[in-house]
């Protein structure tokens, strides 16, 4: 008998499968802005800083898709609305803000302003 996609159990696999791939994503999405920022000899906190904040709607994105891709657009909600059953353990990096498109437009560009900053300074 096939499992029903709104059960708990294909909501856990889905979280897992999604926590599994967050360090990976974050790497891929952070080392190009980690270089430049290596180039122009930043301060090694700031240019982890802003790396991972680089990296990190890129990163949400992708997994938001993968929220989609299993469960279909008009179900996803379910997910996170399970998942904000759950803020502080599971649900802690996946609530629902973060998927909001203006959150991870101000996120890159907040991002890119230090980077930019951060370069004329070293001017």
């Amino acid at each position: 008998m096939k499992e029903p996609e709104l059960s708990r159990r294909n909501f856990l696999r889905i979280n897992l499968i999604n926590w599994s791939l967050t360090v990976p994503m974050l790497i891929l999405f952070a080392w190009p802005y980690f270089m430049v920022c290596r180039w122009f000899e930043f301060d090694e906190f700031y240019a982890v800083a802003g790396s991972l904040l680089f990296a990190f709607p890129f990163m949400v994105t992708i997994l938001h898709g993968h929220v989609t891709m299993a469960l279909g657009a008009l179900h996803r909600h379910h997910y996170y609305g399970w998942l904000s059953r759950y803020p502080l353990t599971i649900g802690f990096m996946f609530h629902p803000v973060m998927f909001r498109t203006r959150f991870r437009l101000i996120l890159v560009l907040v991002s890119l302003a230090m980077l930019m900053i951060g370069i004329l300074a070293g001017l």
